[in-house]
């Protein structure tokens, strides 16, 4: 009995160790593969850090951009969660320091995406801005000082051109500095501070490809960046057509047509409710009363002789109200709404408050959109100085409240802003800071920061979204 009971313990105890060196093994085994998947995903965070971290060339990257977005933005989403969680473990336990560097970097803010923008929030946004280091010299930062149409009064205003970086052609100086608007660090800011204000759809001042304004660059040509980057902040984009040099109704047949076979189905790309059920992309066509009624019916009625109606590339037509006669234009052209933009006033027929009313049920009346445009004040005497009488002062945000307050009243479909960076006209909402050089004193936000324009329009994109779900 004895020596059986000795060899049962005996095989227990080879069995135990057996167990246990069993165990081992197995434990090693899952400690290296752990530690292989560790680097792997190590490798995978640095590829997706470096091809969002590098400044790109939109246009040799157009084709690259539009074959990785999905795939891309996902796994980027998923680095940015990994992020976050790991920093706000940091930040628990004291041990979190945010740098100036991470926070004008590409980084994207897990509770800015957790705020929902307002896509029936527009803002009418520039990207015609540049910068030696990313342009070569700066680009309309340096505007000219624009001359009165009356020699006699010209001739008692400043000429010549503004010399950055100290010198700009505005009249608020802007917290980045004057930046280009091809940097990804700056685009990434910009959605940073419009995903703080709620405000949903950029629409992007646009010229077909290779066409631009007197004083800058193509802006298509970014586009493509900008949907890629705006895609990462749940906003939208669509576009502000400018009355480009031979604008008309079959140019921008063509324009549309570009338009829609290139961005499109990019996710980024706005589309609106057609009041058929359609969504449809939704363009601003700026000046458009400078084309002939009977011209714009050609295209945009469903019996016009290259109608754009009803066929793959019909979208929603927003033209611009400034004398009342333009109500007109709009009917008898075909458009699908009218917009205000200007932020003056009294300026204009289409930016009088009072008149808003009017307007409203005017586009009721002829089932079209009526879109007013919210703006914080207005001032250009540093590119137009003979033009002082148009001056809105902003009185502390009051000005901006009360354009909103008149927007809200009139219960629209969509609210725009004029503007997020329409640094020359005084219109931006966009961070500023005081700033006094020789000879010139900027004009600022104080008592408020730099950000109080962001601020105010965050409350009353709110006070709006409580309004439309009444």
């Amino acid at each position: 009995m004895a020596f059986n009971l000795g060899r049962r313990r005996r095989k227990f105890i080879y069995l135990a160790a057996a167990a246990v060196f069993l165990f081992g093994c197995v434990f090693i085994m899952r400690r290296i593969s752990s530690s292989e998947v560790e680097d792997e995903e190590e490798v995978r965070k640095s590829k997706i850090t470096r091809d969002w971290e590098r400044y790109l060339d939109p246009k040799e990257y157009l084709k690259d951009l539009m074959k990785r977005n999905r795939t891309l933005n996902s796994t980027f989403f998923d680095f940015i969660e990994q992020e976050e969680k790991k920093e706000a473990r940091l930040r628990k336990a004291g041990k979190a320091v945010v740098t100036e560097e991470k926070a004008t970097t590409g980084d994207v803010n897990l509770e800015l995406l957790a705020q929902p923008p307002n896509y029936s929030v527009h803002i009418f946004y520039y990207m015609w801005y540049g910068d030696p280091s990313k342009n070569g010299n700066y680009v309309h930062w340096n505007h000219k000082y624009l001359p009165h149409w009356d020699p006699l009064i010209a001739k008692k205003y400043a000429k010549g051109t503004h010399v950055p970086p100290e010198d700009i052609g505005a009249n608020y100086y802007p917290a980045l500095g004057p930046y280009s608007s091809k940097d990804p660090k700056v685009i990434h800011n910009h959605m940073k501070q419009l995903c703080r204000a709620g405000i949903g759809v950029l629409a992007v001042s646009w010229y077909p490809p290779g066409k631009a304004d007197d004083q800058g660059g193509p802006p298509d040509t970014l586009i493509p960046l900008l949907l890629e980057i705006a895609l990462m902040y749940n906003l939208k984009v669509t576009l502000h057509i400018e009355p480009y040099k031979g604008r008309n109704d079959k140019t921008l047949h063509e324009d549309v047509k570009y338009i829609v076979k290139t961005y499109a189905e990019h996710k980024a790309f706005y589309k609106h409710k057609h009041k058929d059920g359609r969504m449809l992309p939704l363009l601003y066509i700026y000046d458009s009363y400078l084309t002939p009624d009977a011209d714009w019916a050609k295209l945009l009625k469903p019996q016009g002789s290259h109608s754009i109606r009803n066929t793959e590339y019909d979208c929603i037509f927003i033209g611009l109200i400034v004398k009342a006669t333009h109500k007109d234009t709009i009917l008898i052209g075909g458009f699908d709404g009218l917009y205000t933009y200007f932020a003056t006033d009294g300026f204009t027929y289409g930016s009088t408050w009072r008149i808003w009313p009017q307007l409203s049920a005017y586009a009721t009346q002829t089932g079209t959109l009526f879109i007013p445009s919210a703006g914080p004040g207005y001032i250009d005497t540093r590119v137009r100085p003979w033009n002082s009488q148009n001056t809105r002062s902003r009185q502390g945000g009051e000005y901006y409240k009360k354009s909103w307050n008149a927007a809200i009243s009139v219960k629209p479909e969509i609210i725009s802003i004029t503007s997020f960076n329409e640094w020359h006209e005084g219109t931006q909402i966009e961070e500023a800071i005081p700033k006094q050089v020789s000879g010139i004193t900027y004009n600022d936000y104080t008592p408020e920061g730099p950000d109080y324009y962001i601020k105010l329009t965050k409350e009353f994109v709110k006070k709006y979204q409580e309004s439309q779900n009444k």
